[in-house]
């Protein structure tokens, strides 16, 4: 790669105010070495805290920093993408602000990004790390997106990743509202090599990922590579249609052995009628949805984020 190359940095921050600072001091301790022209795009993600004022004092001591300013928390992978839109780097590294992403694996990301990918994803390595309850959620959660989507997304990936320009130019041409950036990125399908990191410790605070926050990326990854849940209408419509078909043999048995006086007066006739217009009510909603399901991921064009500012020195 040449020596002026332009790697933008996109960090998306929310309230972490005390700690950008440090972790740009770890980022620069690492990028001051290597021959390119590195930028920082920081995204704020509507902190409400002293983040914007860390974010000022930033780009006034290092005219390499940028800051975004969003209007209010639109979610980290609306910043991410913020940022990524942004970005004008050949190269664009998106990492995590609290430190957790180590900074000292950025030159071998980009070293094989000139090695020809466009694309370096780093796994995150926990085999190591106790049982909990949310490292068996999340590999509860890539089993079964794998099973439903079309899409392989590796499990334990990150949001810390080197792309080229050309894979930014794909992800900026996927204008869906909710997203789900492992999941696209997957879905691009340009070269890509798995460089397995180890987390470091957060530097401070605490993690602004809730289970609630983790619940609503599952649902959108799910519902934005997949219909199965879809499909599941066809599948309950058709076997209460065959619930159907068993009810009118049993039926018809009484009536060819004679056993008609077994039968409860205007059961079997009751059943059938719910139990053949329940299952032609289910194939008709599922394929229903499953045309909405169509129609749903193509027509919103609502903004995924919307800025407030944007600061630097320049």
């Amino acid at each position: 790669m040449p020596a002026n190359l332009r790697v933008d940095i996109v960090i998306p921050l929310f309230n972490e105010a005390g700690v950008v600072e440090k972790t740009h001091a770890c980022m620069r301790a690492v990028v001051d070495e290597l021959p390119y022209d590195f930028h920082f795009l920081y995204v704020d993600d509507g902190s409400s805290d002293g983040t914007p004022g860390s974010l000022a004092a930033l780009s006034r001591s290092d005219p390499r920093v940028e800051a975004l300013l969003l209007s209010r928390n639109f979610g980290h992978q609306a910043a991410l993408s913020a940022g990524l839109e942004h970005a004008q780097g050949d190269v664009v590294i998106t990492m995590d602000g609290d430190g957790q992403h180590p900074a000292a694996m950025i030159p071998q990301m980009l070293e094989l990004i000139r090695q020809g990918y466009d694309i370096v994803q780093t796994q995150r390595m926990d085999a190591a790390e106790p049982a909990s309850f949310k490292k068996w959620t999340s590999g509860s959660f890539y089993r079964l997106i794998n099973a439903i989507s079309g899409t392989q997304i590796l499990p334990g990936a990150a949001d810390f990743r080197a792309l080229s320009r050309q894979a930014v130019e794909a992800l900026k041409a996927m204008p869906e509202y909710h997203r789900f950036l492992r999941g696209m990125v997957a879905w691009i399908g340009y070269p890509t090599v798995i460089l397995p990191y180890l987390p470091a410790e957060r530097i401070s605070g605490k993690s602004k990922y809730s289970f609630a926050k983790m619940f609503r990326l599952a649902m959108d990854a799910i519902f934005s590579f997949s219909l199965v849940p879809l499909y599941i209408g066809l599948t309950l419509g058709g076997s209460l249609l065959c619930l159907a078909l068993v009810e009118m043999i049993y039926v018809l048995s009484f009536w060819v052995t004679g056993r008609t006086s077994n039968l409860a007066p205007g059961w079997s006739s009751l059943m059938f009628v719910i139990l053949i217009v329940g299952g032609m009510l289910m194939v008709l909603l599922g394929f229903i949805g499953v045309y909405i399901g169509y129609i749903f991921q193509e027509v919103k064009r609502r903004p995924i984020y919307l800025t407030k500012g944007q600061s630097s020195d320049e």
